[in-house]
């Protein structure tokens, strides 16, 4: 891993962790404001609300002043508003803290990826972009223990300070290293806001668009979040148990890191999507009609490896769906998928609500079957 990628995947890190930081750590906090844990849970939306709308903005301000500037900037400005949280003596300052937060931390993996874009050719780029989500899955796999042990022994305070000295420090190192010499793109300057109807106006940018939200509909607002409280329901699992096994997509998207250069070379693109794709449909059936929990700790750990195959190919196609403003163009990509994984997740819990487990994880596995024929045929 390049000196660049590797200190970006840092950066990745640090904002991933903010997004998993509450998870264990909601009744503690609740505790702290003397509330119910239903009302501290307002502090996860406050969060990834302004993350996902603050795309909007980030995406052509880091086309026109610099991806790594900007992103470095703000992850620094992420992590101070991150520890101020020791500060917070109400529900709302602290809300308020989290939209912040949110809002800042949104600008870093997706300028991060446009980076990527500009600076490494397109047949190396999914490698490289899969160096880079080392960060984001590491987050994903220990950010939520290590939050609750930190909470655990020294309060939930101490996680959220924690965490925002780290990433501030890596802000500060990351502008230091290689942020302030990024001074943006000369195609890109002149687009600003524009450069959405831009990239709106031509077809694979449509299409790129519309996979991102279908993809973050049946598996990020779909069938993912509903892993954890499956196992506790139908196998009798402890809550720590769900989280050990949820962890398990975490040790594959790990794997999907180390290999993804073999992985091109070997399939190809379009040989990615299929697999990746259809591998994901049958998991997700697998997980619909388990009869076992140890075969649907399996099924996540293949759903790790499973997902990055096929979401990796979009994600390298969103960096080259507006090559002369790629900042903008990953940030729409970003901004699709968590519109997808809103409406996903409104969606499926009525199918929860009405239905049960099995037709959640089966019509999420019909989706992406159909998804991921759309998607070849679209490539």
């Amino acid at each position: 891993m390049s000196a660049p990628v590797r200190l970006m995947a840092v950066g990745g890190f640090a904002t991933g962790a903010g997004m998993r930081l509450l998870d264990p750590l909601l009744p503690l906090v609740a505790a702290g404001f003397a509330t119910s844990v239903s009302s501290a849970a307002i502090l996860i939306a406050a969060f990834m609300l302004p993350y996902g709308a603050g795309q909007l903005l980030t995406g052509p301000l880091g086309d026109r002043l610099g991806k790594l500037r900007v992103a470095s900037v703000a992850l620094g400005l992420y992590g101070i508003v991150t520890a101020a949280a020791v500060f917070a003596s109400t529900l709302g300052e602290m809300t308020t803290l989290r939209v912040l937060a949110g809002a800042l931390g949104g600008a870093v993996i997706p300028l991060m990826i446009a980076h990527v874009g500009d600076k490494v050719p397109y047949e190396e780029r999914q490698a490289a972009l899969g160096r880079f989500a080392t960060g984001m899955v590491m987050a994903q796999l220990v950010a939520g223990p290590l939050s609750g042990v930190i909470g655990e022994h020294f309060g939930w305070r101490a996680s959220f300070l924690v965490l925002g000295l780290f990433a501030c420090g890596v802000g500060a190192f990351l502008f230091h290293r290689i942020g302030r010499g990024d001074r943006g793109t000369s195609t890109g300057k002149g687009l600003g806001l524009s450069g959405y109807a831009t990239l709106l106006r031509r077809p694979a940018g449509r299409s790129l668009m519309l996979l991102a939200f279908f993809d973050g509909f049946f598996l990020f607002g779909g069938a993912f979040p509903f892993v954890g409280s499956l196992v506790i329901e139908r196998f009798g699992l402890s809550a720590g148990e769900a989280g050990l096994l949820v962890a398990l997509f975490g040790l594959g998207a790990f794997t999907y890191t180390r290999i993804a250069k073999q992985l091109v070379r070997r399939f190809g693109e379009a040989g990615l999507m299929r697999w990746g794709g259809g591998s994901l449909a049958v998991l997700l059936l697998l997980t619909a009609a388990s009869p076992d929990w140890h075969l649907t700790a399996l099924a996540q750990a293949f759903a790790g490896l499973a997902f990055y195959m096929f979401h990796g190919v979009l994600q390298a196609r969103a960096t080259e769906a507006l090559p002369e403003a790629r900042g903008t163009a990953v940030s729409a990509f970003a901004l699709a998928l968590f519109l997808g994984q809103t409406a996903g997740a409104l969606v499926f819990a009525l199918i929860l609500a009405a239905a049960g487990y099995a037709w959640v994880f089966g019509l999420a596995a019909a989706g992406m079957a159909a998804l991921t024929v759309w998607a070849a045929r679209r490539r």
